[in-house]
């Protein structure tokens, strides 16, 4: 067992897929997407149907798409693709500068055919974070699967081991940093975690480049209506 492999079966990750598979997996991902409700959040909701984030995850995704900066010399495409409106997932997407943000879409292999076609992506190029029901569809099709559980549903995680829709399982649950958890394995994967945390303490050329990149970005808003894509006005 390698030490990735041992490092985070010891804090509850089930590998699906074996390691080696999934760096082979990952060789050929250009673009991450998450959902949001049950990954960046535990799922709950305020009284104006909102959520909220946390800074440590919000590290995560910036470290991750650091990683494959590093390795690739390019910005990974990144999304969000939702069911629900989330003020707080735009907030997100806009001050992380995020490609695009998908909203009430219910239907998410719409989303990201759409998301294929603006980037010139195949969905095998796409790793996908998710938790439940509605993001079944696209965890299908995707190339790197990370599948982040709940003890509630026992059922619904023995239904994604038994219908091959997830490549790795995290052992942290909605709310407990899942989206943390994915990113530090991707960057494991990319053998370049050290190199990133390093360069990101000393704020290096490398990273000042990464962010000026980053900073050109301005979030492309979308929504799903009948079954279509439209962008949302300002």
């Amino acid at each position: 067992m390698s030490h990735l492999t041992q490092l985070f079966s010891e804090i509850g990750g089930q590998f699906i897929s074996p390691e080696a598979s999934l760096i082979e997996k990952l060789k050929h991902v250009k673009a991450f997407v998450f959902d949001w409700d049950g990954v960046f959040t535990n799922a709950s909701k305020d009284a104006n149907s909102q959520s909220q984030f946390n800074e440590a995850d919000s590290m995560g995704v910036n470290l991750l798409r650091f990683s494959y900066f590093l390795n690739y010399n390019q910005l990974p495409i990144t999304a969000i693709i939702s069911g629900e409106n989330n003020k707080a997932a735009f907030l997100f997407c806009t001050r992380e500068k995020l490609h695009a943000s998908y909203s009430k879409c219910a239907n998410k292999l719409i989303a990201s055919n759409h998301l294929c076609e603006t980037f010139n992506l195949k969905p095998n190029e796409i790793c996908f974070v998710f938790d439940d029901v509605l993001d079944l569809s696209l965890a299908d099709v995707s190339g790197l699967r990370i599948f982040i559980p709940r003890n509630a549903n026992p059922l619904l995680n023995e239904y994604v081991i038994k219908h091959k829709l997830a490549d790795y399982i995290t052992g942290a649950q909605c709310g407990e940093f899942a989206v943390r958890e994915a990113c530090e394995l991707v960057m494991g994967l990319h053998g370049n975690y050290e190199e990133v945390v390093t360069q990101r303490k000393v704020f290096s050329d490398n990273y000042t480049n990464y962010l000026s990149l980053r900073k050109e970005l301005d979030t492309t808003f979308y929504f799903s209506e009948e079954g279509t894509i439209k962008v949302m006005e300002a």
